[in-house]
């Protein structure tokens, strides 16, 4: 056996030891510093949504983390307020928090998500409308002990929206399996309250459904009627690309199991965001590094065409490396992580360009990113 040992030269390594000194390095941080305003205890987030008045908000998934999942009796929270010295609250309420029995319905074969609409199980995000009131995406489904995600029930998988002045339910919208599939992941949310959109007059909700199990999608919510549906079922640009491989903090990322062959990310689509106007909807998944956008009005549209049509009308904008939950400020900027640079990116819709905002050696795994201006 021959064995070659890899050896690294710099092209300069006949200078001067003083002068080799100079060489170019990359100190892994550019842009605005950082501040740390929140450092979480046991359980582990997903997102962050801060409110006018500067409140803010987390969730904690049980379908990621098997440490977050409620079993009736530990008191695990999914969505908390954050308050100064890392403390935290669950809200609305800690009864909310606490479905009976736990999250998981074991009398059912297999297991599944229980199907609570006045408790929450799963809650994969948490967003601030432009109305202040606090939006919390629940996708019905945990991981058990042994790791098993179970699928969702109906009741289970629902949009609720707080009050943030009483801190009450204001409205409780449960998908119908039809919209949410039992293996649906519902990932992320945005809202545009344009009365003129819907003849309800209050606005629509788009939702993405990243499952790395069944049909990927676009989920649109009446805010008012209630009523859903889905939009590019299947479609490449709601899916992760094969055999995708990232890697984060200088390693590679597989989807390990067990026992088994070294799998990749599948997620679909997962980050969301509403352009400056309203009038276009961008997304992405985990599973690619692309950044596509479709005109809202092809995704509000339900008729026998609709999908067809909506198919066609989806634009890939940009590359963006591999990220997840995305945001629109007030210049229209679309921020988004960047994990494999352990930085924070944003894209300019104007001149199709994506960009470094800030990098640090501290970023890891940004999931979600909220600006706000007091």
């Amino acid at each position: 056996m021959i064995s070659l040992k890899l050896t690294l030269v710099a092209a300069l390594a006949g200078l001067h030891p003083a002068r080799a000194q100079n060489l170019i390095f990359d100190s892994g941080r550019s842009g605005p510093s950082l501040e740390v305003v929140h450092l979480y205890n046991d359980q582990w987030p997903t997102g962050v949504a801060v409110s006018s008045t500067g409140r803010r908000f987390s969730n904690y998934p049980g379908g990621l983390d098997p440490n977050n999942t409620n079993d009736g009796t530990n008191g695990k929270y999914t969505v908390a307020e954050l308050f100064d010295n890392n403390i935290e609250k669950p809200y609305p309420s800690a009864e909310f928090n606490n479905p009976p029995g736990g999250a998981v319905n074991f009398t059912t074969t297999p297991p599944t998500g229980a199907n609570y609409k006045n408790y929450l199980i799963g809650v994969q995000s948490v967003v601030i409308d432009s109305a202040d009131r606090l939006w919390i995406l629940d996708t019905g489904r945990v991981l058990t002990p042994q790791g098993v995600l179970v699928p969702a029930s109906v009741g289970g998988a629902k949009l609720v929206g707080v009050n943030l002045t009483t801190n009450s339910v204001i409205k409780t919208i449960v998908f119908p399996n039809t919209v949410a599939y039992p293996d649906t992941y519902l990932n992320d949310v945005r809202f545009d309250l344009d009365p003129s959109l819907t003849s309800s007059g209050e606005g629509v909700a788009y939702i993405t459904d990243s499952s790395s199990e069944g049909r990927t999608g676009l989920i649109v919510v009446d805010l008012g009627s209630g009523e859903s549906w889905r939009h590019l079922d299947g479609s490449p640009y709601v899916q992760g690309d094969r055999q995708f491989l990232a890697f984060v903090w200088g390693r590679e990322l597989y989807a390990n199991q067990a026992g088994n062959r070294a799998g990749h990310l599948t997620f679909g689509a997962d980050g969301i965001a509403l352009g400056k106007d309203g009038k276009t909807l961008y997304f992405g998944g985990v599973g690619n590094r692309y950044l596509y956008s479709i005109p809202t009005e092809r995704l509000r549209d339900n008729g026998p065409t609709s999908e067809i049509r909506a198919q066609a009308a989806v634009v890939t904008e940009s590359q963006r490396g591999l990220s997840d939950g995305f945001e629109t400020d007030t210049n229209g900027f679309i921020y988004h992580g960047n994990f494999e640079q352990n930085a924070i990116n944003f894209f300019n819709p104007e001149n199709g360009t994506d960009q470094v905002f800030l990098r640090d050696p501290r970023i890891n795994w940004a999931d979600t990113v909220s600006p706000v201006s007091f």
